[in-house]
């Protein structure tokens, strides 16, 4: 890695969602880290392009432009939250396997290591499984639950349905991919203290899907800490250490972060 060239760190977010939650990660990362959020198809400006429901289709709209990006070797890293954890990881194997430059890092929030998740099939997503995921995260308006005609229920639950159908396939398909082995790149698994479904078993499970070290750390907030202050610091703060060490060796001491 080149000595003062600053990390790129590629961001993607969580099921249902843009990219407006990391609008304050640019502030917040620190110096010598450049935040790039990567909207997926389906949504905000992409909106009229269909959504990924398939890893084939996820690396079909995304794959290309990031290959291009990283191919010159400079350093990057890959932040992914909740469902954007799996789909950093689908991003980083691909890369690797087309012979590209791996990530310094690969940091997953709130996201459950692959094998820690029953694998669903798509007729398992339900409207009342749907809304029971949804009200166990907190993650509806006040009263939109119980308005099936809301706006909310028209725009945001069919991109839910779809991206727990990608985070189901994507899951499915790490797990089959066996012969890849894990991936050689450490991992930084954080986790909110409030959340209701992701804990500290789910982030340790990472531990199976590198040769390199994981370090789990744990931040104030709930499933969406990502919105919250204290993460972009963290991730940041990750970076710079992967960019001056390689191998992490402040965050295992507990000297970085």
């Amino acid at each position: 890695m080149r000595d003062g060239t600053p990390v790129t760190l590629y961001c993607f977010a969580h099921a249902g969602a843009g990219v407006s939650g990391f609008a304050h990660w640019r502030a917040r990362t620190g110096p010598d880290v450049t935040t790039v959020p990567v909207l997926l198809p389906g949504r905000e400006t992409r909106r009229r392009e269909p959504r990924a429901r398939t890893r084939e289709e996820l690396l079909a709209t995304l794959l290309g432009p990031l290959a291009d990006e990283v191919a010159d070797g400079r350093p990057y890293a890959l932040y992914g939250h909740s469902l954007g954890g799996i789909i950093a990881y689908t991003l980083a194997r691909a890369l690797i396997d087309r012979g590209l430059p791996a990530p310094g890092l690969l940091a997953v929030g709130a996201s459950p290591a692959p094998h820690t998740v029953p694998v669903r099939h798509d007729g398992d997503i339900t409207d009342d499984r749907l809304l029971r995921f949804v009200a166990d995260l907190g993650a509806a308006p006040d009263g939109a639950l119980a308005d099936p005609g809301s706006v909310w229920h028209r725009s945001v639950l069919p991109v839910l349905r779809d991206d727990l159908v990608l985070a189901a396939a994507l899951r499915s398909a790490a797990l089959a991919d066996g012969a890849h082995g894990p991936l050689p790149v450490p991992v930084l698994a954080v986790g909110g203290q409030d959340d209701p479904v992701v804990g500290a078993p789910s982030l340790d499970g990472w531990a199976r899907w590198t040769t390199g070290r994981l370090v789990r750390r744990t931040v104030p907030g709930d499933h969406f800490f990502v919105r919250g202050p204290h993460a972009p610091p963290l991730i940041g703060r990750a970076c710079r250490t992967m960019r001056r060490t390689r191998l992490l060796p402040g965050l295992i001491s507990g000297g970085q972060l």
